[in-house]
């Protein structure tokens, strides 16, 4: 496939020469008297890149995220009583890809490693049993969360190490997105530090993937840990994604080519007053228009421990006017908890466990349309699932 570069204008036609070049911070110092050429690429990958990215963000789809580590798919299967074995993890894996007519809901799913290399029990490849329904693989890149040193007790996503080669062996086996999760946490500041490094990583990360053909998801998760209240989560996700999306720039990550995966901006978990899904679609939306170009095709947001019927009630309320981005959901816990209630780890009830998932999965895509109606929720669906520093 033929490279595509986009170039700005040089310097004998640029009416911006005698200007700060755009990337140039306020007090840095100048890299040049003259203007320079400023160019954006994503390697040999950049049309299917982009249909990548259309076909995620497509209408009334989103993503489902089944990308948890071993140790945590281990808690979600002990908390329905079963051992944290590879069978187990396979057979509730399996469950969910071999759903019938997720498709219609699911447009890309999210894999852990093990999964993304792992069959069937009747030796179909799981990449395949996503391709059957036109649902796009996607793979989790990171290596985790550890301690970040000189931070106020914050961390940092390790991973960059061996990116490359792993991203092609990934691509090789189907994966055609990728993802990539560091966090913010408000308690504990956050400090420039913390924010520059997950800035700087998620942008790095970006670079990689797009040049081995995967579309990134870039996802600074803000915690709904702590008391602030909601305008102290806009001002911070502002900052974090300004910091964002000029490390992306100076990166040369291609936008076209990307997907968000950002937190809705609510109060902290542990705020007096709960905000209504209009205020929070109002202030995440304003948070986004100030801050997200309208190259970037699809908004893909994190559930952050919500309840289903919360993840899907602010989901709708995003939906209820027009704006320039797909705007969706990549879940794990606000599709899966109700799955693994029915499941129960028996083979009598994958029906049921399925037509949960699928009851899930529609309720979020007719929010994405912003056509949900929460009559009928069951309480489960209701009950929250924050858990204090979750990790994946």
């Amino acid at each position: 496939m033929a490279s595509a570069s986009f170039v700005k204008l040089n310097a004998s036609s640029s009416p911006w020469i005698g200007q700060r070049s755009f990337n140039q911070r306020p007090g840095s110092s100048s890299r040049s008297s003259a203007a320079r050429v400023s160019v954006i690429r994503a390697g040999s990958y950049s049309e299917e890149l982009v249909q990548t990215a259309k076909t995620i963000a497509s209408p009334g789809r989103g993503i489902l995220a089944i990308d948890e580590s071993n140790a945590t798919c281990g808690k979600r299967l002990a908390s329905i009583g079963l051992d944290n074995t590879e069978a187990n993890r396979q057979a509730y894996r399996q469950l969910l890809l071999t759903t019938p007519g997720l498709g219609q809901y699911i447009s890309g799913s999210i894999l852990f490693e093990e999964t993304l290399f792992q069959s069937t029990t009747d030796g179909k490849k799981m990449v395949d049993c996503l391709r059957e329904q036109n649902i796009v693989p996607g793979i989790k890149v990171d290596k985790g969360l550890v301690p970040l040193p000189g931070s106020n007790n914050e961390s940092w996503c390790q991973g960059l190490d061996g990116l490359a080669s792993r991203s092609a062996e990934y691509y090789n086996q189907g994966a055609r997105f990728a993802k990539w999760r560091t966090v913010v946490s408000i308690p504990c500041g956050p400090s420039a530090l913390a924010v520059k490094e997950a800035a700087w990583g998620l942008a790095r990360y970006a670079a990689i993937s797009q040049d081995n053909g995967l579309v990134p998801i870039v996802e600074p998760e803000i915690l709904l840990d702590g008391d602030h209240s909601i305008d102290t989560t806009l001002e911070v996700a502002e900052r974090v994604w300004s910091e964002v999306f000029y490390y992306l720039a100076e990166n040369n990550v291609m936008f076209e080519g990307i997907l968000l995966k950002p937190s809705m901006v609510t109060p902290g978990a542990d705020h007096k007053e709960k905000a209504d899904p209009e205020t929070i679609a109002k202030y995440t939306l304003t948070m986004l228009k100030r801050r997200v170009p309208p190259a970037v095709p699809g908004i893909m947001f994190l559930s952050g421990g919500q309840s289903e019927m919360e993840a899907t009630l602010n989901l709708h309320a995003m939906n209820q006017s027009p704006n320039p981005w797909h705007v969706s959901f990549s879940y794990a816990r606000a599709l899966q908890n109700s799955v693994l209630k029915a499941w129960q780890g028996r083979p009598e009830n994958v029906e049921a466990a399925q037509k949960a998932l699928l009851t899930r999965a529609k309720a979020n895509s007719l929010a994405q349309l912003g056509k949900y109606s929460a009559e009928g929720e069951s309480d489960d669906a209701k009950k929250g699932m924050f858990v204090k520093g979750y990790t994946y």
